[in-house]
């Protein structure tokens, strides 16, 4: 990984914690979770 691919990476995880702080108060993470675990339930029905 290049610096200029990882100043990337890092400038956009930056981004999308401000976006979630200033817009969704914090809770753009526990709704992705929350996503996340549905998926995996799901997943395990067609196992």
């Amino acid at each position: 990984m290049t610096n200029k691919i990882a100043i990337a990476l890092a400038a956009l995880i930056f981004a999308i914690l401000m976006l979630d702080v200033l817009v969704f108060g914090w809770d753009l993470h526990i709704f992705l979770g929350r996503r996340l675990l549905d998926l995996t339930e799901y997943l395990a029905f067609w196992r």
